[in-house]
């Protein structure tokens, strides 16, 4: 009998349910994507967040036809990496789309999003309006962006008329992101949290932290997870280590206190271990 835990789930403003905590696949290569995203499956992670540029959607695939996990359980994410190699006309979206779900071996994907804006090529606009007509094909249930700051979320819905469905941004207790967090509760929009973990780079160090997981007898990543869940957003870890894979899904037996939540707020201090959407634009 299983003992893979239920994972609550959120709903999209197009009315599809998506897991509120998923497994993440940045960084991962093709031949380990599809051992991690195996192990992942067996863990009881139902949603799976993958890219055009992370190189391993077919890994995804392979993994995703192997596990017998039947296809409507699943929640499968990618992103059109939207670079400067070719104009982003309506065909060439729809070109790309079509190459991600080949390379997936889907009919169709749960969420379709913009990886970056981009503003200084002021192309986003354009991508949106055929991500309207992907997201009206059925072909992704719902489609979003990732890494929108207000300016550019603000700008999209008003010129667009489209409210992305989700938007997925650097989101951890260093970077709160509470402007960000706060148009989206105003406009419907789930907030989905990439580099939850502050991408091993001191985060989880945290003195803070630390005294927190002690006291509910977790790991500061626990904590860390627990604390994405509490305040609504969806979380996407990533490791391909099963033991962390197991870890990181096991997250629903304790909850954080106000007390815990309050500390947890005051270590926001604005750091970004990622890049800044409003001046990235790597090809």
């Amino acid at each position: 009998m299983s003992t893979a835990p239920q994972v609550p789930t959120v709903t999209l403003n197009s009315g599809t349910e998506m897991p509120q905590l998923g497994f993440g696949v940045w960084q991962v290569p093709d031949d380990q994507a599809e051992t991690a995203v195996a192990e992942a499956l067996q863990a009881g992670y139902r949603s799976i967040d993958t890219a055009q540029i992370y190189g391993n959607e077919e890994g995804v695939g392979r993994a995703l036809r192997a596990s017998g996990v039947p296809r409507e359980e699943l929640f499968i994410t990618t992103k059109l990496w939207n670079s400067a190699s070719q104009t982003w006309t309506r065909d060439a979206v729809l070109r790309e789309f079509d190459a991600s779900l080949t390379r997936l071996g889907l009919d169709y994907v749960d969420l379709y999003l913009i990886h970056w804006p981009r503003p200084m090529r002021d192309d986003y606009l354009r991508i949106l309006e055929a991500f309207k007509e992907i997201g009206s094909s059925g072909r992704a249930r719902a489609v979003g962006v990732s890494n929108f700051k207000p300016a550019h979320l603000r700008r999209a819905i008003e010129e667009t008329g489209l409210v992305p469905a989700v938007n997925q941004i650097e989101l951890h207790p260093y970077l709160q992101q509470r402007e960000t967090r706060a148009l989206h509760a105003e406009h419907g929009i789930v907030t989905e949290d990439w580099s939850p973990l502050g991408q091993g780079k001191g985060l989880l160090d945290d003195p803070e932290l630390r005294r927190i997981a002690d006291k509910h007898g977790k790991t500061p990543a626990q904590v860390v997870l627990r604390w994405h869940l509490n305040i609504g957003s969806v979380v996407i870890p990533k490791s391909v280590t099963p033991s962390r894979i197991r870890e990181n899904i096991d997250v629903f037996g304790f909850d954080l206190d106000e007390s815990d939540m309050d500390a947890i707020a005051a270590l926001d201090r604005g750091t970004r271990f990622g890049a800044d959407p409003d001046t990235f634009d790597w090809s």
